[in-house]
């Protein structure tokens, strides 16, 4: 899912799908790339689990699959809490730090 997710035009074809679903050409519609490399990045994300898509007649249509990134929040939410407690201890450092006295 991270793998699917890194790459800047996959998520800004999720951030679409999140306001409904879309055709291929819809989603392709503001991307500076041939249709079959939109094409490619939808195959990356379904097989990530994260669109699906239906066919009907010559026009394929991705929407975002219902709870897909919930696996992917869980692991963040269970992370917040370590990465919080290093940005503390970073602020403290740095909080003390600047009250010392230059050294010469």
């Amino acid at each position: 899912m991270f793998h699917a997710l890194g790459d800047p035009s996959r998520r800004a074809i999720v951030e679409r799908l999140v306001r409904g679903p879309a055709s291929v050409s819809e989603l392709a519609r503001p991307f500076d790339m041939a249709l079959p490399s939109v094409v490619q990045h939808l195959g990356v994300l379904e097989a990530a689990g994260i669109v699906t898509s239906t066919k009907v007649g010559r026009v394929r249509t991705y929407q975002i699959a219902t709870d897909a990134l919930r696996p992917a929040a869980e692991w963040i939410g269970r992370q917040k809490p370590r990465a919080e407690e290093r940005l503390d201890r970073l602020g403290t450092y740095l909080e003390h730090q600047q009250n010392k006295e230059p050294m010469r």
